[in-house]
């Protein structure tokens, strides 16, 4: 399990999806997760210290969790199933540890507001999230499974990795390094 760090949000100049990236700490992998534009507002709006009339859901949650006397400890990417991501709440209540399913927006979203560590499973990183070569800005892959070195992504990787051919394909070094919260269109 890596410790994530969320690096922007960004919108498909397309279709107007929106898409989360997770960056791992100290990596240049970085996780896309495709995320609903509700979302995508929740977690902007608190990145970006934006206050809000009235409590989103996500807000309402944090009360909830905070008024039982419970913590949000972490949340986790816990899987991908079909080109959908999986992830759990870890919350802390009375020295119990329990682990509640969420979406990852979900997930996110409450963590960016209880300040709550994100991380990602090894077995998601390894199935989704893609290397990107600092000089060239293009993404990466291992040759094999033993190799450190990377290699320039081939066409039968990018069919593979399908949910995200169109992330990738418009993705800029340059813009990952200001855009912690950018949700402006690429």
């Amino acid at each position: 399990m890596r410790e994530m760090s969320i690096d922007s949000i960004r919108v498909h100049l397309t279709n107007y999806q929106r898409v989360v990236i997770l960056k791992v700490k100290e990596s240049d992998r970085y996780l896309p997760i495709w995320i609903g534009a509700a979302e995508a507002d929740a977690i902007a709006v608190t990145l970006q210290d934006v206050n809000v009339p009235r409590p989103l859901t996500h807000d309402l949650l944090r009360s909830v969790i905070s008024s039982m006397g419970a913590t949000v400890n972490q949340i986790i990417v816990s899987d991908l199933n079909n080109d959908t991501f999986f992830a759990k709440i870890v919350i802390q209540h009375n020295g119990t540890t329990m682990e509640i399913d969420a979406r990852p927006s979900d997930a996110i979203a409450l963590a960016v507001r209880t300040q709550a560590p994100i991380f990602a499973e090894d077995t998601v990183l390894e199935r989704a999230s893609v290397e990107m070569d600092a000089d060239t800005g293009k993404p990466m892959i291992p040759i094999d499974g033993e190799s450190k070195e990377p290699q320039e992504v081939g066409e039968d990787e990018l069919k593979r990795l399908s949910a995200f051919t169109d992330f990738i394909d418009t993705l800029n070094l340059e813009d990952l390094g200001d855009a912690a919260t950018d949700t402006s269109k690429e």
